[in-house]
């Protein structure tokens, strides 16, 4: 078992927890919530208890009100295996006068906000904290996801010196993703054919336990060969109709297991930057996975395209997205005539907009699309970055950084 390795997420975790009653830690089953609940400080004077385990679930079923009272300072873990414990929870917070912060925390390995027959939010009572797979920065024992805050708060003159300051290592991006995020096969398993066992355990676990308590698949089958056919369009516009039509399914039963996909946190929707001055912009979200490792797995690909690398990045952006303050938004740019930027960060009225190369060299003509959205968008625009698979940095256009992938994730 390797050692605990800090998470971006925790300060959040932290912090929500000396104010709000309730925390509630979500993500993909095996991205580690359940470690990162039971570690100091957070399982100091905490109890622990699990909906894994059938006795608790049973208690949660016939008798919630007295399962959220076994102590004055509780962890439930995998809550979504039984939502209605929620209604408990509620009821048990607002007993409390004054409210006690940290009262609660709560994990689920599914979105219960977006999940069908939850009547209880928490709301005003309770902070969600997506948990997402282990960055490249965690991976390495940093325990934060990349630069991007620092990227924000240096004027684009310096950035040249804050990327040149970064002491990550170099590694090959398509290793990187191939072995993915989620501990496990990031961490433990060094061989491709182990991590190939693991991957297959997980959908088996995914599409015969987890899926059944979100809703009733009738056809295993079509949903895994749905999850194929989402994989193999990596970070393209998800046209639901076609992807329907490919898999033989109708486009409502499509949508409804896209839908399940994204509340179980395995699809991700990047939806687009909507700002329109004098382009018409297109309004389909693009298709990420996430985990890559994953993904590459489902999708049958050992020679990974590029989208992976982007793949990788968006992951990263989410993690830090998530666990800071201002929050910011995740998006990405296109046009109806084709000019594109692959991801799009808004914060504060300020955008920074990210373009994702695998290739080992970029030229000025990489940064056109960078320019075109700097013109259309104006003193709103902080610069530009290029990321790409090479090794130098240097100024690709007024403004326009390009920098190895791995001196900024």
């Amino acid at each position: 078992m390797p050692p605990f390795l800090p998470r971006t997420a925790e300060t959040l975790v932290e912090r929500a927890l000396a104010t709000m009653p309730v925390v509630v830690l979500m993500g993909a089953r095996q991205t580690g919530k359940s470690t990162l609940a039971r570690m100091p400080p957070r399982a100091d004077r905490r109890s622990y208890v699990t909906l894994d385990d059938y006795d608790v679930l049973g208690q949660a079923r016939t008798s919630p009100s007295d399962l959220v009272r076994r102590a004055p300072l509780l962890t439930l873990d995998e809550v979504q295996r039984e939502p209605d414990v929620l209604l408990a929870v509620k009821a048990a917070v607002d007993e409390d006068r004054p409210r006690r912060p940290g009262r609660f925390l709560l994990t689920g390995s599914a979105n219960l906000l977006l999940m069908a027959g939850v009547s209880e939010t928490l709301a005003g009572r309770a902070t969600y904290v997506p948990l997402w797979p282990f960055t490249r920065r965690e991976q390495l024992g940093l325990g934060t996801a990349g630069i991007w805050s620092e990227l924000l708060a240096t004027k684009p003159e310096h950035w040249l010196d804050l990327v040149g300051s970064q002491v990550a290592p170099h590694e090959d991006w398509s290793a990187l993703a191939l072995r993915g995020g989620y501990p496990t096969p990031a961490l433990e398993l060094e061989d491709r054919a182990g991590r190939e066992l693991w991957y297959d355990g997980y959908v088996r676990t995914y599409l015969e336990r987890d899926l059944q308590m979100l809703a009733s698949i009738d056809n295993l089958v079509d949903f895994r060969r749905l999850m194929r056919a989402a994989c193999l369009r990596l970070g393209g516009l998800l046209n639901q109709t076609d992807l329907a039509r490919d898999v033989g399914l109708p486009r409502q039963t499509a949508s409804r297991y896209l839908s399940l996909l994204e509340t179980s946190y395995q699809l991700i929707r990047l939806e687009p930057y909507s700002v329109n001055r004098t382009k018409r912009l297109t309004k389909t979200p693009k298709l990420y996975w996430s985990d890559t490792g994953l993904a590459a797995h489902l999708a049958g690909v050992s020679e990974l395209p590029g989208s992976y690398l982007e793949n990788l990045v968006l992951g990263d952006l989410l993690a830090w997205r998530d666990a800071s303050e201002p929050r910011a938004e995740i998006l990405f740019w296109r046009t109806h005539s084709g000019e594109e930027v692959d991801f799009l960060i808004e914060v504060g009225g300020c955008l920074l907009p990210v373009e994702v190369k695998a290739a080992s060299r970029v030229t000025p003509r990489d940064a056109r699309h960078l320019q075109t959205f700097r013109a259309e968008y104006g003193e709103a625009v902080l610069g530009g970055l290029v990321l790409y698979g090479g090794e130098e940095v240097f100024w690709l256009a007024e403004g326009i950084l390009a920098v190895p992938w791995w001196k900024v994730i």
